[in-house]
């Protein structure tokens, strides 16, 4: 077996397992039984978003090593702007911080929980009475790789482990060399700006946060991870604090902009929506999640 393949594996395994506990615990086995009969008539309400994130998804596969090459020809070089902005943050963060339990809990955030943190809501939202949110949450993925793929063709910026190989250490690969088999096929060392790991985290922690109503457990759990993940790029070594800040804010247009894409509409089923009266319980809290409410 190769080691990319064992990588995706373990990889497959542990998010199948953390969404699973995720599922039984945030949404509920009745909901989710119920999800199994409604998964067709969902994905096909949303098919117009889902095809567009696979054709993002796919331009950035297939093009990936095109527009990297083209970055470094025309690019804008912006590492030494990037390092003159911030310095030796990165370098201080891994000297004053750096330990083995650290480094095992953020390398662990970056790969499993970062994968976790993006596809559970897509079983939480599809979940929902309606797809407003499932939809939206689909049109601001896509966004934040479209914009992001832009992006980095447009720039051309090396992260600070490269820039300062003495100073800041590559500690995901140190803790484990074999993630990076894994992250050498979905990115280059010059995809530093923005930080798409920042971006879609942030997202998914905005999402959260929206949806809290719905899910108040994975409102909390998804700002979480989201804030490991944006720590997890810099104690890693991988990106700059500038990247980060970049990604928060490419998260929050995307969201924003996925509002303004996607308009509310009637559940999937064509009920009509209750009014919140008729659905809180006579102590004023809401609706059990386990049971779909809106």
């Amino acid at each position: 077996m190769s080691v990319l393949l064992s990588v995706v594996l373990r990889l497959v395994f542990w998010v199948g397992v953390l969404c699973f506990i995720a599922g039984i615990a945030l949404i509920g086995p009745r909901r989710l039984y119920e999800l199994g009969h409604e998964v067709v008539p969902i994905l096909r309400d949303a098919k117009v978003p889902i095809a567009g994130l696979l054709v993002v998804l796919i331009v950035s596969a297939v093009g990936r090593s095109a527009l990297e090459t083209l970055s470094r020809l025309v690019g804008i070089p912006l590492t030494g702007t990037i390092y003159a902005l911030e310095g030796g943050f990165v370098a201080w963060l891994q000297a004053t911080f750096v330990t083995p339990e650290a480094t095992i809990y953020f390398s662990w955030i970056y790969v499993y929980g970062y994968v976790f943190l993006l596809v559970f809501p897509f079983i939480a939202y599809a979940a929902l009475p309606k797809t407003t949110t499932f939809k939206r949450l689909i049109v601001a993925y896509t966004l934040n790789y479209a914009i992001g793929l832009l992006i980095y063709t447009i720039i051309f910026a090396h992260g600070p482990r490269n820039v300062m190989p003495d100073a800041v250490t590559s500690l995901l690969y140190t803790f484990n060399p074999d993630f990076q088999a894994l992250t050498s096929e979905v990115n280059e060392n010059t995809n530093v700006f923005p930080s798409l790991h920042t971006s879609l985290a942030v997202t998914a922690g905005v999402f959260g946060y929206l949806t809290r109503r719905e899910y108040p457990i994975w409102a909390g759990l998804s700002i979480w991870l989201a804030v490991s993940v944006m720590i997890s790029t810099m104690y890693l070594g991988i990106h700059w604090l500038v990247d980060v800040i970049a990604g928060i804010g490419l998260a929050f247009g995307c969201v924003y902009l996925s509002y303004r894409f996607i308009e509310d509409e009637e559940p999937a089923d064509g009920s009509d929506e209750q009014p919140e009266e008729a659905t809180a319980d006579p102590g004023g809290g809401h609706p059990a999640v386990g049971d779909g409410g809106d």
